[in-house]
């Protein structure tokens, strides 16, 4: 089954879960898996990379002021970007707790490291609906001093449009349901705004991420070993993950089986000169 056809399938049924006119039946299991029902067409979520966002569209952040998309890059750190609505009751809020769980296997925090921006696609949402987002995220991240790399925003519909329209996130409102179908997952940006990686569904491994971000980040941030792996694992645009590159690996093996071999000779030929010279010295005496 392709990436899109496991996408959409997951879209249909996440949906038709949370709809509290939806009946999980064999029945309409099987129009969603087959038929899609009129709200989900045109419902995707296609990131092209190398794109820039708008990075000038205004927002409302968690405690109503007024931000931009751009303040949270800098030049200088990458940004883990979502796109969510606060009243979903379902999806959404799994796709926030993949987030948190993800992010807090790593070493990295953000706001020294990078910026997590989560921005509503309904324009109805408050920034007091987006504080208590963010204070459910920090209560599950546990470790406070990071608050200030969290940010929730909410806006008009055409600063939503813009962003998402950037990021080929597309979505449907379903008014007798008054929910949204929409797709998930989340995109990293690089520190002047452009798509970096995107990986798809509610729960990221962590390898992928921190992997994303050292990619994303330009090689701003990252240890030596997070850049040597990047040399072993590739980004796959067609799956949205991290994939062992063997043949990079089998020629890395090459390279260090070489370097350990000229090492060998090397510390050989100097205690074999050593040896002689204290031989020499011996028979001298």
């Amino acid at each position: 089954m392709s990436v899109n056809r496991k996408l959409g399938l997951a879209v249909v049924l996440l949906f038709l879960a949370a709809s509290s006119r939806a009946q999980m039946t064999p029945d309409n299991v099987g129009q969603a898996a087959s038929g899609a029902p009129k709200i989900l067409n045109g419902v995707s979520f296609r990131p092209e990379l190398n794109r820039p966002m708008p990075l000038a569209t205004q927002f409302k952040d968690e405690a109503g002021r007024d931000v931009r998309l751009g303040d949270y890059l800098h030049g200088q750190k990458p940004v883990v970007l979502a796109f969510v609505y606060y009243g979903c009751p379902m999806m959404c809020t799994q796709l926030e707790q993949g987030v948190v769980g993800a992010l807090r296997m790593l070493s990295f925090n953000p706001g020294r490291d990078y910026e997590v921006v989560f921005v509503s696609f309904d324009e109805r949402d408050t920034p007091a609906m987006a504080a208590e987002k963010k204070s459910r995220a920090m209560s599950k991240f546990h470790r406070p001093e990071t608050a200030a790399g969290w940010h929730f925003l909410s806006g008009r519909r055409e600063s939503i449009t813009a962003v998402t329209d950037a990021a080929n996130f597309h979505f449907n409102f379903d008014p007798k349901s008054n929910l949204f179908a929409h797709a998930s997952g989340l995109v990293l940006l690089t520190p002047d705004g452009r798509i970096s990686r995107y990986f798809y569904g509610v729960e990221f491994p962590a390898r992928d991420l921190r992997l994303g971000l050292v990619d994303a980040s330009l090689g701003k941030i990252g240890s030596p070993v997070d850049h040597l792996l990047l040399y072993c694992y590739q980004y796959d645009p067609t799956t949205a993950r991290y994939s062992a590159a063997i043949l990079d690996i089998v020629r890395l093996g090459g390279v260090m089986t070489i370097a350990a071999m000229i090492v060998a000779f090397l510390v050989f030929r100097r205690r074999e000169r050593a040896a002689a010279h204290v031989n020499l010295h011996q028979g001298a005496h």
